[in-house]
């Protein structure tokens, strides 16, 4: 048997009827969160320990396999997420969500990291569960990680004060529409590890192939290490494909930022979702995955990260925020690069609109700075949409 099993003070019923619940069986939500899909689970549907929660996603996504044909995982970085929402005590803050990257072809579950996507889609499942209630055009959704502590506000339209089902907007990677969410991510600085640059400086020489490459490494939304795609003898523009070829040279450079930023020691396997790696670039022309041709002039830095060992088909919310903030480290890899187009022309209103061209096209990170001209706040438009609900069968092992 599963090695966890609900407490007895767990709901046994079906939501909405009076159908009898098995123990071994999850009740979930299934949404799309921007580029990302997300099984949702109510807190009082999974153990009370972290331990518990880990075994139990394991099993319904079936993540031993690297296929997850056993489960209802999806077999990649993007669609192999999950989160587990409470009600809130805090003050000022309406839910809680604990984040968790579920293994794919390995039973490991990391609990450590944030995902922008999934945020998205956690702020409409409080309003469509009612844990939030629509209060105008737009309802603000105010949220805790719990893996990072970091405060999140959504912003989800509810027209007509409207608890809103679909939605006719979309973003790039995803031609069909959601409901529109803007999320923004408040205090991100150090979330991980206390400190905005945690290897000590706004660049750092990792150890690499014999050789040394620089680097800017920051925790702002999550821990990320960015190289200058010209180091290692490309463009920035690459394919998915193509930065598939490459893939061991960044995980390499990905295991010494980890070791510099505080997050591994030399002789442990750091963790699959953080620091993130990726490489940035000037802007020039390319082609995106669908086929669009993407102008220089049409985007500020270029962006090719990976997320759990294989290239990104688009850019984590939290890597885009990581990169924003990385913006204003003054002498740092990305302030270098923008500096002089994106950040001298800040009009009154304090807003600054940073766009980054990756593989699915231009995705923008909108960057809110204070009276004092320091970042209050980093957000970026995403939209949202419940695709099921649902029972989930656990399967009986040992």
């Amino acid at each position: 048997m599963l090695m966890w099993k609900l407490d007895s003070c767990r709901r046994r019923q079906r939501r909405g009827n009076k159908e009898t619940r098995v123990a071994h069986q999850l009740h979930g939500q299934w949404y799309r969160g921007g580029t990302s899909k997300c099984w949702l689970f109510a807190n009082d549907e999974m153990p009370a320990d972290r331990v518990g929660i880990a075994q139990a996603l394991a099993a319904a996504f079936g993540s031993g396999d690297e296929r997850q044909l056993n489960g209802v995982g999806g077999a990649s970085s993007t669609t192999s997420k999950a989160a587990v929402i409470s009600p809130s005590a805090i003050p000022g803050i309406d839910i809680s969500y604990l984040f968790a990257q579920v293994g794919i072809g390995a039973s490991g579950v990391e609990l450590t990291s944030n995902c922008g996507n999934c945020a998205s889609a956690v702020a409409l499942y409080a309003i469509q569960n009612g844990l939030v209630r629509p209060h105008g055009e737009i309802t603000q959704v105010r949220m805790v990680n719990e893996n990072t502590r970091s405060v999140l506000v959504a912003d989800v339209a509810t027209p007509d004060k409207r608890i809103p089902s679909n939605g006719a907007e979309t973003i790039p990677g995803s031609s069909m529409p959601g409901v529109p969410v803007n999320v923004f991510f408040e205090n991100v600085d150090g979330a991980s590890t206390g400190e905005l640059l945690p290897a000590g400086g706004a660049m750092t020489q990792l150890a690499f192939a014999d050789d040394f490459v620089g680097a800017s490494c920051i925790d702002a939304g999550a821990p990320a290490c960015f190289v200058e795609a010209a180091e290692l003898g490309m463009t920035g523009t690459e394919s998915v494909a193509e930065t598939r070829l490459r893939l061991g040279e960044l995980i390499a450079i990905r295991s010494a930022a980890s070791v510099a930023m505080g997050l591994s020691a030399e002789d442990e396997v750091p963790s699959p979702a953080v620091p993130k790696i990726g490489l940035v670039a000037a802007p020039a022309d390319y082609t995106s995955i669908s086929g669009e041709t993407i102008p220089a002039n049409a985007y500020d830095i270029s962006a090719r990260m990976v997320s759990m060992f294989d290239p990104h088909p688009a850019i984590g919310i939290t890597s885009a925020i990581a990169l924003a903030r990385d913006a204003f480290v003054e002498d740092s890899l990305v302030n270098s690069i923008i500096a002089d187009t994106v950040l001298a022309p800040v009009d009154e209103s304090r807003e600054i609109s940073i766009r980054i061209g990756t593989p699915v096209g231009v995705i923008s990170c909108q960057v809110q700075l204070d009276e004092l001209g320091h970042v209050a706040r980093l957000g970026v438009r995403r939209v949202a949409r419940r695709i099921a609900n649902a029972d989930i069968d656990l399967p009986l092992v040992g």
